[in-house]
């Protein structure tokens, strides 16, 4: 396990840690005795995380990680929900979309770490990952239609986006909750890892990425991002693009420079 080099809390449910030599951000979802569900606070503190590594050029790679063990995250706070009005939860709205999208617009590539129940919005969570890594006790869904509302954490986006239309239409309209075996068959996790050792592989991998070029990383993301669903024409324009955007940059030279005397490449990230 890489050593802890610091830790920032941002509020009181989210905490953002540095690994290794400081290029592995963990982004920890500490709300234990909720499961990580997901409140106001809590979503706001997210926000405030992700906004923070989004302006960090010294993280690599992000990983999504949560304290409860038995637990990724069980999705929005019903309890909290439960107490609302209409009209506070329209002004709700925006703080939970923010979560998200500082989740699915970090610019660096993420890496969730899955344990037990990754439902709705803690589903939702991960989906806006660019790779999943679960253990096998992982249990995965998104089961808003069971209680009369639809994914709105970007599920019935993202989830298309990994498994196909219909497949993704199955797995909403019938809010039945997949475990770790069969998510892993249905692409809805990248990997399956042995009990308890999600954490540990997740930011294994992190490390291994974060040993790459932080300029080209960023840039092969934004390629990737833009580019799905595209035809093929208009995703090679976005692949010039962000190749253009990292050719004569300083990675590229030292990387060059690297291979050709043999040698770790010591990125300069500009």
């Amino acid at each position: 396990m890489s050593e802890i080099l610091s830790e920032q809390r941002f509020g009181e449910f989210v905490v953002v840690r540095r690994h290794g030599d400081g290029h592995v951000a963990e982004l920890l979802l500490d709300r234990p005795k909720a499961m990580n569900a997901v409140s106001t606070d809590m979503a706001r503190s997210i926000g405030a995380a992700c906004e923070a590594l989004g302006a960090d050029s010294t993280v690599r790679v992000t990983v999504l990680t949560s304290s409860h063990e038995r637990a990724f995250c069980v999705g929005a706070d019903l309890k909290e929900r439960n107490s609302f009005t209409d009209a506070e939860l329209v002004r709700q709205r925006p703080t939970a979309r923010a979560a998200y999208t500082g989740v699915l617009e970090l610019p660096m590539p993420t890496i969730a770490a899955v344990h037990g129940f990754a439902l709705g919005g803690g589903f939702e969570l991960a989906l806006s990952c660019d790779l999943i890594v679960a253990d096998d006790t992982a249990v995965v869904g998104l089961p808003e239609v069971s209680v009369g509302v639809i994914p709105g954490g970007g599920g019935t986006q993202l989830l298309p986006r990994r498994v196909g239309a219909a497949r993704a239409a199955e797995l909403i309209f019938s809010a039945r909750r997949v475990e770790g075996p069969e998510a892993k068959d249905l692409g809805l996790v990248d990997e399956l890892v042995a009990t308890g050792s999600d954490r540990e592989r997740a930011l294994a991998l992190a490390e291994t990425i974060a040993a790459n070029s932080p300029v080209g990383l960023r840039a092969a993301k934004r390629a990737l991002r833009l580019g799905h669903g595209l035809d093929l024409r208009a995703g090679l324009e976005v692949e010039d693009a962000a190749w253009r955007s990292v050719a004569f940059s300083g990675d590229r030279a030292e990387g060059v420079a690297a291979f050709n005397e043999k040698r770790k490449p010591e990125w300069p990230g500009e």
